[in-house]
């Protein structure tokens, strides 16, 4: 069913140039983007490595408006809210599959001032999420393996989108509900008939010939 929000795209600045991400930032303020998508990765809980919590502080310093949505693919993400709290992001996003105390985060996370959001890989079942939905602001359903930028799109995780958005109109709740991976003009529109309202795009935003026009066709209601 249609979500209760506005749809939102996020560029991911992981499918930037890492050796200036300034410009990256730029294309997404210049395209009208309100979010900028962070992902977090440390070589443990995914297979490669990003970048930590002073990138974080410096693109913050590159613009001030921008709703920092920051990704923690971390193995001990409760040990690195703070710091990415500090350098300005205002969502912060972890995932159910490590072993940490989930609840705890969750409620540190919004003592800190930041909002809360709690992520699925493809293969963890909507189920994993449930005991924390009333205490995020935010769920995010991996549609690829995290890790790396540029996959195809997991078919297999619409059911998972429709079961989460279900239950968030049962249960009169009202967190967004966000999709990252391989996420595309083709893609999207799905997504969003599931009940997405969050969309992360990196590979396919940052490589359009023009991505104020991607942003407008993601973000146009009724697709």
């Amino acid at each position: 069913m249609p979500s209760p929000h506005p749809t939102i795209l996020a560029p991911s600045v992981l499918a930037g140039d890492h050796a200036c991400l300034a410009p990256a930032i730029e294309t997404a303020a210049n395209a009208s983007a309100q979010w900028l998508h962070l992902d977090i990765m440390d070589g443990h809980f995914v297979p490669n490595l990003s970048f930590g919590p002073q990138t974080v502080a410096d693109l913050r310093k590159r613009n001030k408006t921008l709703y920092f949505d920051t990704h923690l693919m971390l193995a001990n993400p409760d040990k690195h809210i703070e710091a990415f709290i500090k350098a300005g992001s205002n969502n912060v996003t972890v995932h159910v599959e490590p072993d940490y105390d989930i609840a705890e985060t969750l409620r540190r996370i919004r003592t800190l001032g930041a909002y809360r959001g709690i992520a699925l890989n493809p293969g963890t079942p909507a189920e994993a999420a449930r005991p924390f939905l009333r205490d995020v602001e935010l769920v995010l359903v991996m549609t690829v393996w995290p890790g790396f930028g540029g996959q195809s799109f997991i078919e297999d995780t619409l059911g998972k989108i429709r079961q989460l958005d279900r239950w968030r109109a049962e249960d009169e709740l009202a967190f967004r509900l966000e999709v990252d991976g391989g996420i595309d003009l083709q893609t999207a529109p799905r997504c969003k008939a599931a009940g997405v309202d969050t969309l992360v795009a990196g590979t396919a935003f940052f490589k359009s010939p023009d991505p104020a026009a991607f942003l407008r066709a993601i973000e146009t209601p009724g697709d």
